[in-house]
């Protein structure tokens, strides 16, 4: 192990305290998901400044887009670390992650994942990672759980080539097996979009999943099998989340309501989490997503975590004694097993869908 290189709050002659923020600005990330990401982020920051900051110094976000590509992140971790950051936050895509986890070990750099949710965030155990968001082992087996109790046995995923939704697959079909049922897999490496009703005409399937990229082929997908009489029962879902922001809306008006979804919120916020809420909806002019939540919270979090490795505390030491009042719940890390970071064991997750009367309300259907 490299010793770290990030500055050490306290002890570094700066003026601020610089954290190297990771998120997906541009395409082919999903830049949505990257503006709320830095939403909460920067709103996170202001609030600590605006209380003293850290050791009375205060955080200074040093933004870098990763545009969901892993070399992207790794060269920008690099630099981040060459500029003194005490620590890394942020990214959404996992496959990202998993690549900013890895050379934050490698440098000794603390990394707070804000949103991703690849199980093997770290192929060895570190505890230079922690991790907010629930392992996709956690929340889609949940989502499994939604399926069967809505009686759907025979599932068919529309799939691209991805560690992601590989591992999504999997966890779908080992659930769905136990209980009696199954899964087949559409390639949508070599099937178009509107030959998708014809795929699934044999195989009986009562939903159907987008395992894909955003916004396409997610949205040609949905297009086809709206239009498609043959598919009219059918159930759309779609759980890493896609039709969580407003661009979804816009893109599919109608034919985007009623695809269940993950999502990672309680089913009330607390009194914080309404205060975090609103402001977020003015800072963005829109509804905040469970991901501007998410970076709220990383911020806050991270300041304890600075505080205490000023303290003198070992990285391993500072995310055991972590117990911050998030947006969410109360946020405290632990040791969980085939998980090698810290992970919060569990963030709240529900299942729900934009309502189909009304877009920009959402049901909640089951909760994990």
């Amino acid at each position: 192990m490299v010793q770290g290189k990030g500055t050490q709050v306290g002890t570094a002659d700066t003026a601020t305290v610089r954290i190297g923020a990771l998120a997906p600005l541009s395409r082919p990330g999903w830049v949505e998901a990257g503006r709320h990401l830095l939403a909460g982020l920067e709103l996170a920051a202001r609030e600590v400044n605006g209380r003293g900051g850290i050791l009375g110094k205060p955080i200074e976000l040093i933004v870098r887009d990763t545009a969901a590509d892993p070399a992207k992140a790794t060269a920008a971790v690099d630099e981040l670390a060459q500029l003194g950051v005490a620590a890394l936050v942020g990214e959404y895509h996992s496959v990202v992650a998993r690549a900013v986890a890895a050379r934050a070990d490698a440098l000794g750099l603390p990394f707070l994942c804000s949103s991703a949710v690849l199980d093997a965030l770290a192929e060895q155990a570190t505890d230079w990672v922690a991790r907010l968001p629930p392992a996709q082992s956690y929340g889609w087996r949940v989502y499994a759980d939604f399926l069967l109790g809505a009686g759907h046995r025979r599932v068919a995923v529309a799939i691209q080539s991805s560690v992601y939704w590989a591992a999504g697959v999997r966890i779908l079909r080992e659930r769905l097996a136990a209980a009696g049922g199954s899964l087949v897999e559409l390639d949508m490496s070599t099937l178009a979009p509107d030959a998708v009703g014809d795929a699934l005409a044999g195989h009986g399937a009562s939903a159907l999943l987008l395992l894909v990229g955003y916004p396409e082929p997610a949205a040609s997908i949905v297009r086809a099998v709206r239009s498609d009489s043959r598919l009219t029962p059918l159930l759309i879902g779609a759980p890493a989340g896609q039709p969580e922001f407003a661009e979804w809306a816009s893109l599919l008006g109608q034919d985007g309501r009623a695809i269940p979804f993950l999502r990672y919120l309680p089913e009330q916020l607390s009194e914080l989490g309404v205060r975090i809420e609103k402001a977020l909806r003015e800072q963005l002019a829109e509804a905040p997503s469970f991901v501007a939540l998410e970076g709220y919270d990383t911020i806050m979090v991270l300041a304890d975590v600075l505080q205490y490795r000023a303290e003198g505390l070992t990285c391993a030491q500072a995310w055991a004694r972590v117990a911050v009042e998030g947006t969410r719940g109360k946020i405290r890390f632990s040791r969980v097993p085939g998980i090698h970071v810290w992970q919060w064991a569990w963030a709240p997750v529900q299942v729900v869908d934009r309502d189909p009367e009304q877009s920009e309300r959402y049901r909640i259907l089951h909760t994990g």
